[in-house]
């Protein structure tokens, strides 16, 4: 059964930094397509930052310059670098994984994924 577990989150001050890592287990963790997401309560969750099989990375207008996807295949994981935090940033964030390979207008659609972690939640304050 294919599993995402988030870690990471946390609360932090304006600025700051944190690291987003999700473990990876029971599929081919190298050749499935990744990516980050985040939601606010009561509003439609969002693409940060997606990752495809031979590394090639895509971000959201938002987040670009300051965040970094990244992922381990030795060990199974996903990870997020965020850099330059802002109270915007304030989100649950999901990982999420599929098999598919998709064009990269559609990465950030969720409905695209067909496996998500519980999320981990990110605070940021001014």
């Amino acid at each position: 059964q294919v599993q995402l577990v988030e870690s990471g989150g946390g609360s932090v001050q304006s600025g700051g930094s944190l690291r987003l890592s999700c473990a990876a287990s029971a599929f081919t963790f190298s050749s499935y397509s990744m990516a980050w997401f985040r939601q606010v309560s009561g509003k439609e969750r969002e693409g940060v930052a997606a990752i495809d099989a031979d590394g090639s990375t895509r971000y959201a207008g938002s987040v670009q310059g300051r965040f970094s996807i990244s992922r381990d295949s030795a060990e199974n994981t996903l990870y997020l670098q965020m850099n330059s935090l802002k109270p915007e940033d304030t989100a649950m964030y999901y990982c999420a994984a599929d098999s598919r390979r998709f064009a990269w207008w559609s990465v950030f659609l969720p409905s695209k994924y067909g496996y998500w972690g519980q999320g981990t939640q990110v605070t940021v304050s001014s």
